[in-house]
């Protein structure tokens, strides 16, 4: 158990560059809350509802981050900073990074009945502060999500989303390849939301040339009237 410890706050320690020692990270605030509810998931899988709940807000009241008891969390998480709000039927894989004011949200059941209704995040997902995830979504592994984001759709493997709507973008390999990127996404000019604005009306434009250059070739394409029927029009027209 105390092998698991240190290879867990060595794990934070490589993804945040701020404590000096395992001491420190000790008394993170996201650390404690992912004991809590290690204490408490399992008293909510044998049916202890109200004791699950109880840890639950005890948790909550002491580090500022909400994770449902019923959430089922994998290996080496790590809420770096708090105020995180995990609903019931999210699901986390391993190596997962939360940072601070990040919502896994849930969505309304269009039935009625309750049932899946939180993301499910795969094994070394990075998630930015602000962002919200909602609903029965996938994210694939390794993807990230930029600060206060907003995703509501399934997000591919490796993939890095921005925005509102959340997008996927593109970004240098060099970022891309590195073991861990802090907070999601990579600080250079081209995450600038006024960049973004101009690269989509760019892709609209370019989508709209395409369009109309394929009308023209079908236009261009298309037989002319027979003389004919322009004789037909031309008596039609003296009459």
């Amino acid at each position: 158990m105390l092998r698991n410890l240190i290879a867990y706050l060595d794990s934070v320690k490589s993804r945040d560059p701020a404590p000096r020692s395992r001491a420190e990270i000790l008394i993170y605030p996201g650390v404690w809350s992912l004991a809590f509810h290690r204490v408490a998931h399992p008293l909510f899988r044998m049916r202890l509802y109200f004791l699950a709940r109880a840890v639950n807000h005890l948790s909550r009241f002491l580090t500022g981050n909400d994770i449902h008891p019923g959430a089922r969390i994998g290996k080496r998480f790590f809420i770096d900073h708090g105020f995180t709000v995990i609903g019931e039927t999210a699901e986390i894989g391993d190596d997962v990074t939360l940072y601070q004011n990040v919502t896994l949200g849930g969505t309304d059941p269009a039935n009625g009945i309750a049932g899946k209704r939180h993301p499910t995040l795969a094994d070394g997902v990075i998630v930015g502060s602000g962002a919200q995830v909602l609903g029965p979504i996938q994210v694939g592994a390794r993807a990230r999500v930029g600060a206060n984001a907003v995703v509501t759709k399934n997000v591919p493997e490796g993939a890095t989303m921005v925005g509102i709507p959340a997008r996927q973008m593109l970004v240098d390999v060099t970022a891309y390849q590195r073991d861990f990127l802090p907070y999601g996404t990579p600080c250079s000019d081209c995450y600038d939301p006024e960049k973004q604005k101009l690269e989509l009306l760019q892709c609209e434009v370019q989508q709209l040339q395409k369009r109309l250059a394929e009308l023209m070739d079908e236009r261009a394409s298309q037989p002319a009237a027979p003389d004919d029927d322009i004789s037909v029009f031309k008596e039609r027209g003296r009459a």
